[in-house]
C-alpha cells in the first residue's frame, strides 16, 4: 500500500458517543497537498484497504477490503489524514439513522432524534467536530438529508463527476459519491480532490 496503516479498532461506547464511528484506524497522506492538514471519515460502502468493510450489514461482518477506492487514494494524495469509518444504514437503503446493524447512529445536536441517512455517521462525526470533511453517497437523498439534519453541508455531484470504482453499489443509474463539511468551502475543496474520470468507472 502506497500509504501505511494499521488494522484500527472498533471504538467502544464510551468513545463513540453518537454510535457514527464503525472503525477507527489513522491512515496519514501525502505530506502536501489542497487537504493537507484536514481529516476525513469515510462512509462504510467505501474501499479502505485494510479496513473492515460491513455496509451497515452484518451479512458483511469480516469482508476486508485489499484496494483503496479512486475516492480514498485521491484523498490520501491530496494530504488528507483519514480517522476511519462511518456508520452507514443496513446497504445503505434507508433514509434514517436506524437501520444499520450496528445500532441507530444519533443526531449530535440532540441525541433524541435521528442523524438521517444513509451517510448517518458522516453526517454526525462531521456535525459534532470529530472530523473536517467526510465522503457520503446518494442514490435518492443519502447526502442531502444527513447533511440538512445535522446541519451541514453535502453535495450529491453531477452524474459521473466522482467515479464510484472501490464503492459498494445499490445501482448503476443512480449511484453518487459526494462530499460533506461543516463549510461550504470545504465540501467544493473535497469534490475538486475526488473528481474526474478514473479510467475504471463507466459511468
Amino acid at each position: 500500500m502506497k500509504y501505511p496503516r494499521t488494522p484500527g479498532f472498533r471504538p467502544q461506547p464510551e468513545d463513540n458517543p453518537f454510535n457514527a464511528w464503525y472503525w477507527r484506524a489513522e491512515i496519514a497522506g501525502a505530506p502536501s497537498g489542497s487537504l493537507a492538514g484536514k481529516t476525513l471519515t469515510i462512509k462504510d460502502n467505501v474501499c479502505v484497504a485494510g479496513l473492515p468493510l460491513m455496509n451497515g450489514s452484518s451479512v458483511l461482518e469480516g469482508y476486508t477490503p485489499e484496494i483503496d477506492a479512486t475516492v480514498v487514494t485521491r484523498i490520501l494524495d491530496a494530504g488528507g489524514t483519514i480517522l476511519g469509518k462511518a456508520v452507514c444504514e443496513h446497504f445503505c437503503s434507508s433514509g434514517g439513522s436506524h437501520t444499520s446493524d450496528t445500532g441507530p447512529v444519533r443526531n449530535p445536536h440532540d441525541q433524541s432524534r435521528m442523524a438521517g441517512g444513509s451517510s448517518s455517521g458522516s453526517a454526525a462525526l462531521v456535525a459534532a467536530s470529530k472530523v473536517d470533511m467526510a465522503i457520503g453517497g446518494d442514490q435518492g437523498g443519502s447526502i442531502r438529508m444527513p447533511s440538512c439534519w445535522c446541519g451541514i453541508y453535502g453535495i450529491k455531484p453531477t452524474y459521473g463527476l466522482v467515479p464510484y470504482t472501490g464503492i459498494a453499489p445499490i445501482e448503476l443509474t443512480i449511484d453518487h459519491a459526494g462530499s460533506m463539511a461543516r463549510a461550504a468551502a470545504d465540501v467544493a475543496l473535497l469534490l475538486e480532490v475526488i473528481a474526474g474520470p478514473d479510467g475504471l468507472d463507466p459511468r
